[in-house]
């Protein structure tokens, strides 16, 4: 019972997954809270080249 206890062979491999779920969930976070700015900006940029669609074929 005392080997069970002192062996920390998977410490490493939960702590980095530990880390990569911390990661992932900042990401997602990120993601969302930035989806209304990049939805403004791809709306802006889609009606300026809808307009100079409107020019070109005018």
């Amino acid at each position: 019972m005392r080997g069970f206890w002192k062996c920390d062979d998977g410490q490493d491999l939960i702590e980095y997954s530990l880390l990569l779920a911390f990661i992932c969930l900042v990401g997602a976070a990120f993601y969302m809270g930035m989806s209304g700015s990049t939805s403004t900006i791809w709306g802006i940029v889609n009606s300026r080249l809808a307009a100079a669609n409107q020019t070109a074929v005018s």
